[in-house]
């Protein structure tokens, strides 16, 4: 009998992981867009838009740790799906924000700690649910491409999967600032918050489990295992036996990735969170003036995500180990940053300059991430993962945190001395570098490719 073709069914899973974390940056910029309006509305300090974002950074970076575990207990499909619902209940609150604020202000003033203007306090509240429902994003995408793809495919998929950020972080600009000039700012955060429960129908419809997906023949069901006896003769265990955060803190590997997302993470969040008060401040550009700019920037980041997961199978085919493959690749993807260096010097002669240089940065930074997080799933079991990418997770959000506070409390005190510019200029610096020193330490930690198998 002649034997069926083997179907790829695993890329319409990519898809819907794309498509995800496509609503995640969407619902995650709308708040950075609208800064300027809401800065100008409720008087708002650069300290004061730093503390709101460190509030989504934080509650964040806590969930995480808490996330890949959740979805590791749940399945990826429930996990998933919870996750959207919690995130786009917490996008739409930012709508009631005011309303909140108040509740909570009265509250605080009884209990005689009302002293956060009532603003912040509601858009921080607000912030804080959706960091909760965002922080399972990557775990159960990353599980889902673990389930999903073979190892050799893997970097590629979750290449794939996370140019959705770029699509989200194009689409915000394009979508934001038209809908809050045509019908407030308030019809911004629920009209993009209320996208994600459309994909919550797909993604019921369309995920299962491989073993138990009836679109997959068993040629490409064979394929996506093929990797499960690797070349070492090592068989991955499938205890479903729990594997405790301390345990996991004991292996090399671990910190290697927890460190590499401390440091590089809040690179990414800051760019996504200060460009368009950068380009107000740098150039007076506000509203629908950042369209145009940001939309390029970020659509150069997609090159970078694609591109970034494809980069390593060129060492692969030459003969290295997936995890030394990424780890060269990603040793020239960390010099790109250093072009961020010339945004403020070269920035006087057209906005362009720095818009371009900022976009390889971020481009670059997509390229890494989507070989940090390839990381995991190559050393570690399948029933690890989603825990492992959660303490990552969760470093990526303190450092994401740490950044933030620093750019708010910089720019308030050059923003007194009359040249907020400089307050960029070193945040710039900072960025630029992060990478490099981010893959010393990971290499010096884990020098060689080496898989986990007593878990």
């Amino acid at each position: 009998m002649k034997e069926a073709k083997m179907s790829n069914y695993r890329w319409t899973i990519c898809a819907l992981l794309f498509f995800a974390t496509t609503v995640n940056y969407l619902d995650r910029q709308v708040l950075s867009l609208l800064h300027p309006t809401l800065e100008k509305e409720f008087n708002w300090t650069n300290s004061d838009y730093a503390n709101i974002t460190s509030v989504f950074q934080f509650v964040y970076a806590i969930s995480m740790l808490f996330a890949g575990r959740i979805v590791d207990k749940l399945g990826t499909k429930w996990g998933y799906a919870i996750s959207l619902i919690v995130w786009s209940a917490g996008a739409v609150m930012h709508a009631l924000a005011i309303p909140i604020g108040e509740g909570l202000s009265s509250m605080l003033s009884w209990a005689g700690l009302g002293l956060i203007p009532v603003s912040v306090l509601g858009f921080s509240v607000s912030r804080a649910v959706l960091g909760i429902g965002e922080s399972g994003n990557f775990p159960a995408a990353i599980k889902a491409t673990a389930e999903y793809f073979p190892k050799k495919e893997r970097s590629f998929a979750t290449g794939i999967f996370n140019s959705g950020a770029n699509i989200g972080a194009v689409l915000a600009p394009l979508t934001v600032p038209w809908i809050a000039a045509k019908w407030g700012w308030e019809s911004a955060f629920i009209i993009v918050g209320a996208v994600g429960l459309i994909w919550l129908g797909f993604w019921f419809f369309f995920y299962d489990k491989p073993e138990n997906q009836k679109n997959i023949t068993q040629s490409e069901l064979d394929y996506i295992n093929s990797d499960r006896l690797d070349d070492d003769g090592i068989v991955e265990p499938q205890s479903a036996e729990r594997v405790s955060w301390v345990r996991l803190l004991g292996y090399k590997q671990t910190w290697a990735f927890v460190v590499g997302k401390f440091m590089t993470d809040g690179v990414w969040w800051f760019f996504l969170f200060w460009l368009p008060s950068y380009l107000k401040v740098q150039y007076g550009m506000v509203g629908t003036d950042i369209m145009l700019p940001l939309t390029v920037l970020y659509s150069m980041t997609m090159i970078g995500s694609v591109g970034g997961g494809w980069f390593p199978v060129y060492y692969m085919k030459k003969g290295l180990a997936p995890y030394d493959a990424r780890m060269k690749a990603m040793l020239i993807i960390a010099l790109f940053p250093l072009l961020v260096l010339l945004a403020q010097p070269f920035g006087d002669l057209t906005f362009w300059i720095p818009v371009i240089l900022i976009g390889i940065g971020t481009s670059a930074h997509q390229a890494w991430s989507a070989n940090i997080f390839t990381t995991v799933s190559d050393m570690f079991p399948k029933k690890t993962i989603g825990t492992v990418i959660g303490l990552g997770g969760m470093a990526g959000g303190l450092g994401g945190v740490t950044i933030s506070k620093l750019g708010g409390a910089l720019f308030d005190y050059y923003k007194s001395m009359g040249h907020t510019q400089t307050g960029y200029t070193i945040m710039f610096a900072i960025c630029a570098v992060l990478y490099l020193v981010a893959w010393l330490i990971m290499k010096s930690l884990v020098p060689k490719y080496t898989p986990i198998t007593d878990l």
